[in-house]
This record gives structure tokens, sequence and C-alpha cells, in this order.
């Protein structure tokens, strides 16, 4: 079994780096239509989530999400780096194990290891329809400071025109 880096560490999960071995787990919540609705890209066959494995195994932005009771991997926190000592965070869950807690008890752990290392701020950009992921930055001490309208889009319509979307802009200081 190929080893991998660990980030961090709760009672009931692993937060580490990515590793090839993940795919299928990847593929999992990656091919979901549901898990993606707000993401800006589509569901991901096999071929596609191999390719993107290998992007998240180069990166240090991408953190997996294990269970430590059966090693399944289960979803992600991204951890961007910007300017001024700040991240831009996400994550992306398997729907299977949505509800449980996991996405809050592995984004406050980062949270609190990214101020502990002198980041100062932490933001998050959600559409607004998205009331479970604004809802959990909530949860996590994130103020809401912006809603852009109409700021983004990532598809077109049949006549090829941007479906717009708006945004808000979550964001948490370090204290």
């Amino acid at each position: 079994m190929e080893s991998s880096v660990i980030i961090a560490e709760t009672e009931r999960l692993i937060m580490r780096r990515y590793k090839n071995e993940d795919l299928q787990d990847l593929f999992e919540y990656l091919s979901d239509p549901k898990v993606v609705e707000f993401e800006p890209y589509k569901p991901m066959s096999l071929e596609e989530t191999k390719e993107n494995l290998g992007w998240r195994v180069g990166t240090e932005e991408m953190i997996a999400v294990e269970l430590k009771s059966c090693h399944k991997m289960i979803g992600n926190i991204y951890m961007g780096k910007r300017e001024f000592e700040a991240l831009e965070i996400g994550y992306v869950f398997n729907r299977d194990y949505w509800g449980n807690g996991y996405a809050a008890e592995s984004c406050r752990t980062l949270i609190q290891q990214a101020f502990s290392r002198g980041i100062h701020r932490i933001y998050a950009e959600c559409d607004p329809d998205n009331v479970s992921s604004w809802k959990l930055l909530e949860s996590l001490g994130f103020r809401r400071e912006a809603l852009f309208l109409q700021n983004v889009w990532f598809w077109k319509d049949e006549e090829g025109n941007p479906i717009w979307k708006d945004t808000y802009v979550y964001a948490k200081l370090a204290i």
C-alpha cells in the first residue's frame, strides 16, 4: 500500500495527501451528479477521475479525508493559498457520508491548524442555492461578507449564452 503524508487527525478522521489508490473512492463521489451539482465541473467518468487524481496527488492544496474506522476516503478539503496570508477553502464529500459531521470536523481541524501557522484570513465562495454549504460555513464561524450578482458562469445554454450565477463570499479571520 502506498503511504501518504498525514496533515491532521481527529478521533474519526485522517486528513492526508492523495494517493493513487484513492481512485475508486474518488470516482464514487466525483461521478455523482448530486455531489457535483454546485461545482464548476460535470460528473466525471473513471478516466476523467484518474486524470483528476493525478493532479490531486501532485498538489498540496487538495486534502483527502479518510475514515479511520475503515480507511475509506470519503471526501476532500481544498485549501488554496492566496495573497496576504489568506487561504480559500472548499469541500466535496461522498453523498453516502453526508449528515455525519465529517465535513465540519475536518474543516474545523484544518482551519485551526492554518490559523496556528500564521494564516490571517480564510474565505469561501458558495452558490446561494447550496444551502448546506453556506450553513456549514456559518456553523464554522464564517461571516457572509458579500453577495456577488451574476459574477460567474460555468455552463452555457443551447444558444451558447453563459448561464450566470450568483456567489456568496464568506470569511473567517484569525482570532
